[in-house]
């Protein structure tokens, strides 16, 4: 490691780690909004929920740099536009997320449904104030899954041109320069250990009621 280029260069090591915060977070957000209503009506879906989950869980499987290239067209936006990144991150957390938020809705006792539809609870007021509080604990599971996939899959959008800090590996391989794939991997580790510690305060501070050691 030559900590004079680190010094050097720090300025611009900055602006990548947000450009990569910001497009690792974006895209999870993005998808658990539209994750918690599909996961709603994929664990209500009967018949059909094993299709439903099958089919999201296929939008995992595109490859993410042809989905980076294949966007632009689709979506009329150019090749370094980053909302094809935040795009395409989006597919891949929505497609996990769909059957964490199912399972963290089959994890609710009947009971306390039933309890719940006893006090008066229809449907939705009984999936957001009941069901939805105590699914937390498998949808921040699957949540850090989602996160950390994401600080990873980001990197590959450097092949694009994306600032973020897969651009310290290219630059690194280009140049035959080991210090700024190495400051890539310390801080993509970072970025994902700072944001999977993130997803277990938040989950935790939405469910008081489960042991402190969980």
């Amino acid at each position: 490691m030559k900590l004079d280029w680190l010094i050097r260069e720090s300025g611009r090591i900055a602006e990548l780690f947000l450009w990569h915060l910001g497009l690792t977070l974006a895209p999870v957000l993005i998808g658990l909004a539209l994750a918690l209503p599909l996961g709603w009506l994929a664990q209500r879906a009967g018949l059909f929920r094993s299709a439903f989950l099958g089919t999201a869980g296929l939008l995992y499987t595109i490859p993410s740099l042809a989905l980076f290239v294949l966007l632009p067209a689709i979506l009329g936006t150019k090749i370094l536009d980053p909302v094809n990144v935040v795009v395409a991150l989006t597919v891949y957390a929505l497609a996990l997320l769909v059957r964490t938020v199912c399972d963290g809705l089959d994890s609710v006792p009947p009971d306390v449904r039933q309890a719940a539809s006893a006090m008066g609870y229809r449907a939705l007021p009984r999936f957001l104030f009941v069901e939805l509080p105590l699914a937390v604990p498998v949808i921040a599971a699957g949540l850090r899954v989602a996160v950390v996939s994401n600080v990873s899959i980001v990197s590959v959008a450097a092949l694009v041109g994306t600032p973020q800090l897969g651009m310290l590996f290219t630059q690194g391989l280009q140049l035959r320069f080991l210090t700024p794939i190495v400051a890539g991997i310390v801080l993509c580790v970072l970025l994902a250990i700072l944001l999977d510690g993130l997803v277990l305060v938040l989950a935790g501070r939405l469910t008081p009621w489960q042991p402190r050691g969980r």
